[in-house]
């Protein structure tokens, strides 16, 4: 699993935004973290898209969570922000899917499957509100 920029963005924006009350909009947001608006926006966009946040339009719009921190778990943001399934490697749903066809007689397959069981364990039960927190 390859956590990119746009998953540390998405955290790192929605730190932020968790502790305003009022909406966080886009420029603000991108010059507090020193990073591109244009990236910066489809992250937001796509968060508000799956309801982790809410957006408002005009001259005081912006972000705010659409849910509390404590809802929000890593797996979540970061599979919203990658737009993919956290998975530890490519064929980690099931052995059917070995992209080699050598699911059925893998030696490694049952080892990294556990991984795949323990990073999926603690993204979801690790929330926002414990980020917060650290």
């Amino acid at each position: 699993m390859l956590l990119t920029k746009a998953s540390e963005y998405a955290l790192l924006s929605l730190i932020i935004i968790s502790q305003k009350n009022t909406p966080q909009d886009v420029d603000t947001l991108s010059n507090q973290l020193g990073i591109s608006k244009s990236f910066l926006a489809k992250i937001l966009q796509a968060l508000a898209k799956e309801n982790i946040l809410s957006s408002f339009k005009g001259a005081h719009g912006g972000f705010m969570l659409a849910k509390k921190p404590e809802e929000l778990t890593l797996k979540m943001i970061v599979e919203c922000a990658e737009k993919k399934q956290t998975m530890v490697f490519e064929c980690s749903p099931s052995t059917q899917k070995c992209p080699g066809g050598k699911g059925t007689y893998c030696r490694v397959w049952p080892i990294l499957n556990k991984l795949q069981t323990k990073i999926d364990l603690f993204l979801d039960n690790m929330t926002l509100k414990d980020i917060i927190e650290i």
